[in-house]
């Protein structure tokens, strides 16, 4: 648990540093250390609360919020979030999804990096294209035990849809919401309940974790470079993820 706990802060760090949870990949670790499957994505869920929470605030409280870009995608987002939280599969099909999600958020965000200091001009997407994207990854999202903030960001800059702190700002927002949705959804289901406190160390760490990459973020390193480097700790994790698969 110690070991996993370290792993856990760091991945608090790093993903917060962006804008993000980092529920794919608490849920690799899970995996690699075996942890009860029935309570993988409710304890990713969780974390992702926790470390979102700080960058909502931050991001808001600097003036990044822009509602238009964000609620069509939660008018779509938060139904499925919940219905996906519902959903059981099995450990194989979930440990294939997990593969295929960490491979894909890995290689968009690492496109996503390019992104963050250029200019353009901004689009205006038509609101049920929103709300069918926000669908797609809130269901995504509670099945699997994401924010879904990771696949909604490169998405946003592929669109054009707003400047890159009021896109941070609505990732951050949407993977608080749809988390909190999914975690509502996870309750649905025998057992979750009971064991949950026993992983409160993985909490606090990514609590404390959360808060130190807010620092890196408003104060030293710059959003490209921890794109990058966040990039790069997705991909490895999904080869793990892989390996375990196939092997």
């Amino acid at each position: 648990m110690i070991i996993l706990s370290i792993l856990f802060l760091i991945t608090a760090i790093l993903y917060s540093s962006v804008g993000f949870g980092g529920g794919s990949t608490y849920l690799a670790l899970l995996l690699i250390w075996e942890i009860p499957y029935y309570i993988f994505p409710i304890l990713a869920l969780i974390c992702n609360i926790i470390v979102v929470s700080g960058n909502s605030i931050n991001y808001i409280a600097s003036g990044n919020l822009n509602l238009k870009i964000l609620v069509p995608y939660l008018i779509g987002s938060v139904p499925f979030a919940f219905i996906g939280g519902t959903i059981n599969l099995d450990k194989e099909i979930f440990e294939i999804i997990l593969f295929i999600v960490l491979s894909l958020a890995g290689v968009l965000l690492l496109l996503s990096s390019n992104s963050y200091k250029k200019n353009f001009k901004l689009r205006i997407i038509p609101k049920y294209i929103s709300i069918f994207i926000g669908s797609t990854l809130g269901l995504l999202s509670g099945i699997v035990g994401i924010g879904g903030g990771i696949f909604l960001s490169p998405i946003l800059y592929l669109l054009k849809v707003g400047y890159p702190r009021q896109i941070a700002t609505t990732a951050s927002l949407f993977i608080l919401i749809n988390s909190i949705s999914g975690v509502f959804g996870q309750l649905t289901k025998q057992n979750v309940m009971n064991d949950i406190f026993n992983y409160w160390p993985l909490f606090f760490l990514v609590l404390v974790g959360g808060q130190i990459g807010n620092f890196l973020n408003l104060k030293i390193l710059s959003n490209k470079l921890l794109a990058i480097i966040t990039s790069g700790l997705v991909i490895f994790v999904a080869i793990r993820i892989g390996i375990k698969i196939y092997s």
